[in-house]
């Protein structure tokens, strides 16, 4: 029996983008979407979505628990890194010159400017209920109450 890679592939990461749907994060899939999700006064989340096993595992399911919480963030975006590669550059360069790369990962911007981060290594080899609490501690500092 042979599979096709390319179709298993797609079958991930259409689920993934599903996922992130589900949950009401808007799909930024090009520079200029990013450039209007920035643009957004308040607090936004970002999800740097992938194809990885603890974005599967771990930062989905955090992304999508973290935000039933008092305070939470005004709006919720997620670019895909490896897919949606201008999008997720675009986004990138707002995290700052000092900014390493990491996916999964989660940026927390105020009126645009990057207010906290999590990154891969503090999602991968963790239980998502403490990916949930490291966010949910940065919505209380930064976001206001729903």
């Amino acid at each position: 029996m042979s599979m096709d890679f390319n179709l298993l592939m797609e079958e991930t990461i259409n689920r993934a983008r599903s996922e992130m749907d589900a949950i009401g994060y808007e799909q930024l899939t090009s520079p200029e979407a990013v450039e209007d999700a920035v643009k957004q006064s308040g607090t936004t989340l970002v999800m740097i979505n992938s194809v990885c096993g603890c974005a599967g595992g771990i930062a989905r399911p955090a992304a999508q628990h973290a935000v039933h919480y008092d305070k939470r963030p005004d709006h919720l975006v997620t670019v895909f890194a490896g897919q949606d590669k201008e999008a997720t550059a675009q986004m990138r360069m707002h995290f700052g010159e000092d900014h390493l790369p990491s996916s999964p990962s989660f940026a927390l911007l105020k009126d645009g400017k990057l207010v906290a981060e999590v990154g891969r290594y503090e999602i991968e080899g963790h239980d998502p209920m403490s990916v949930v609490t490291n966010l949910q501690g940065y919505f209380e500092e930064y976001c206001e109450e729903v």
